[in-house]
């Protein structure tokens, strides 16, 4: 088997929806939505070795903890492992007053019945009940008209009505979902929701909740966005529905329909953190809420230490998040291409030095420190990168502020290393080569300095004398010069016969406070043209510039 030249005989384009003067392309979202997390649930079912116990206390601990106020806990009548996790959740008493729980069920009676006994005791509950309604369930799985399948969920709308008669000390909450709503007609989705919404009799202080799923995403999301927008406008009693979206990802695009659906007049999201869930995933909860963020709306959902939410996740999916996933992945603060690392690393100067509350650091669409993250991560470097790479890792790991155009001399020796390594070069390597280039805080050097003195002679100028080591040999020298950094130079010709001409000085502190030490940077240029690069550090700014002179010196020797 190939792909067909022409798929038009297989595959048909999906319908479009037939809704004049459509308002949600003008909208765009303002406030947070309810939130339903599907991870013990959806998720669960979706993975390989479900859930066992331990890790669905786990991950219910942690969506409380990161705000989640509603939580689909599982599937009751799957089997024992899942009913007895209800029960015994509700019974702990580890559900907080304003977090609500949620089970499935389809529209059978005995399974309505299993799902309200596993939740007997609880202070609040959602059960949510569903039934397929598509043409191609309706026609090939059931074959049912649509007066059978109406019929189903009239059925268990009234098993769910008395079930919780019969059960009044719980605050019983309504779910419908017509399944796989996004195939189906939607007048025949209208026809079974309001034939369910008058069994369940919702009012505006206790309305249903009715959810619209994608269970199988098979168009653009304007397509669902039209679907819901819909759906909205025709539904009798809008006061009295929650309406929910709950997106999967099989073209890719469950977030945006979820976006898109929001846009078109929904008030929930339905979804899994990182987008577990059957085939390719539901909607990315995370990805949604820190969207929102990003736009300045705050999404009531905590995502400070990701780290330690992907790590729980991953303990109990065991899927690994991958590298490159909105704004959890390893990787997606992280850039390796020169261009994009000196657009970084120009952001975050401006950032730091100007007093702008706005976020507009290039290539980072959210601060990586509001989710936990270090800026030490954002710029990693290998065979691809630039200057701008090495230079920020430097400056982060080892306080370093090299001058731009040592920042050019020192990109040869990374690449050198980068090229022979073939491999990504972390904070040790680059420092590592940067220590090798410049001969600094390394043995064997050619000249070492041991110990000096300043002084000033009668006539104004200034006398170095101290003790330097050649080839590990000690030597007094000293030489005489209008200032301390002329006076080494000076020393440095009349004892080893190596000539330097400043071009170039700067300095810095590493760090405040009384543990603070000093960086200072020369360039030097020698007699045959070449421009040698030194860097010192002490404790002391004078002692750091005389050993950013003797570094030049080691250059021009080797």
């Amino acid at each position: 088997m190939t792909m067909l030249r022409d798929p038009r005989p297989k595959y048909a384009p999906f319908p479009q929806v037939p809704l004049d003067g459509r308002q949600w392309p003008a909208r765009t979202i303002t406030r947070a939505p309810r939130w339903l997390s599907t991870d013990l649930r959806d998720g669960n079912q979706a993975i390989v070795d479900p859930m066992d116990a331990v890790k669905k206390n786990r991950f219910f601990d942690l969506l409380v903890e990161v705000g989640l106020k509603e939580i689909e806990v599982g599937f009751p009548s799957a089997g024992a492992t899942e009913f007895d996790f209800i029960s015994g959740l509700v019974r702990s008493g580890r559900i907080p007053d304003d977090v609500i729980v949620q089970v499935l069920t389809q529209s059978r009676e005995d399974l309505i019945r299993t799902s309200f006994d596993s939740l007997a005791g609880a202070r609040a509950a959602i059960v949510h009940l569903y039934n397929a309604v598509s043409p191609a369930w309706r026609e090939i799985v059931f074959r049912m008209d649509r007066a059978e399948v109406k019929a189903i969920a009239v059925a268990g709308a009234k098993v769910m009505r008395d079930e919780a008669a019969k059960r009044p000390n719980t605050e019983w909450n309504f779910q419908y979902s017509p399944e796989t709503f996004s195939t189906a007609e939607l007048d025949f989705s209208l026809e079974v929701s309001e034939a369910v919404m008058d069994i369940l009799q919702p009012t505006a202080e206790q309305p249903i909740i009715l959810n619209l799923p994608a269970t199988v995403e098979a168009a653009t999301p304007n397509i669902y966005a039209d679907q819901i927008e819909y759906f909205i406008r025709n539904l009798p009693r809008r006061e009295t529905a929650v309406i929910s979206l709950h997106t999967h990802n099989d073209r890719g695009t469950g977030v945006a329909a979820a976006e898109l659906g929001l846009m078109a007049g929904a008030d929930r999201v339905e979804g899994c953190l990182f987008g577990n869930g059957e085939r390719t995933g539901n909607c990315c909860l995370v990805t949604v809420a820190l969207n929102m963020y990003t736009q300045g709306v705050d999404p009531a959902l905590d995502f400070s230490d990701i780290d330690r939410v992907i790590e729980t996740v991953e303990f109990c999916n065991q899927i690994p998040v991958h590298q490159r996933h909105p704004y959890g992945g390893e990787l997606v603060f992280t850039a390796f291409s020169g261009s994009h690392q000196d657009a970084i690393k120009k952001g975050f100067e401006a950032h730091g030095q100007q007093n702008d509350p706005q976020w507009r650091v290039p290539y980072l669409p959210i601060d990586p420190a509001d989710l936990g993250r270090s800026y030490e991560a954002v710029i990693r470097v290998n065979s691809q990168s630039g200057k701008g790479g090495f230079a920020w890792v430097l400056e982060q790991d080892q306080g370093l502020k090299l001058p731009k155009a040592m920042q050019a001399d020192f990109s040869r020796h990374v690449q050198r290393m980068a090229d022979d390594l073939g491999r990504e070069l972390n904070a040790a390597d680059i420092w590592q080569a940067f220590r090798a280039a410049y001969h600094v805080q390394t043995p064997g050097k050619h000249f070492q300095l041991v110990d000096y003195e300043e002084t000033r002679a009668a006539d104004g100028t200034r006398v170095f004398a101290g003790t330097i080591e050649v080839e590990g040999r000690a030597q007094s020298v000293s030489g005489r010069g209008n200032g301390l950094i002329s006076s080494v130079v000076a020393t440095l010709r009349e004892a080893f016969g190596v000539a330097l001409e400043v071009v170039d000085y700067s300095e810095h502190a590493l760090g405040a406070g009384s543990d603070a030490r000093a960086a200072a940077y020369i360039l030097a240029a020698l007699p045959d043209g070449r421009r040698i690069w030194g860097c010192g550090i002490d404790e002391d700014i004078a002692t750091a510039s005389v050993r950013a002179v003797i570094s030049a010196a080691n250059g021009a020797v080797r």
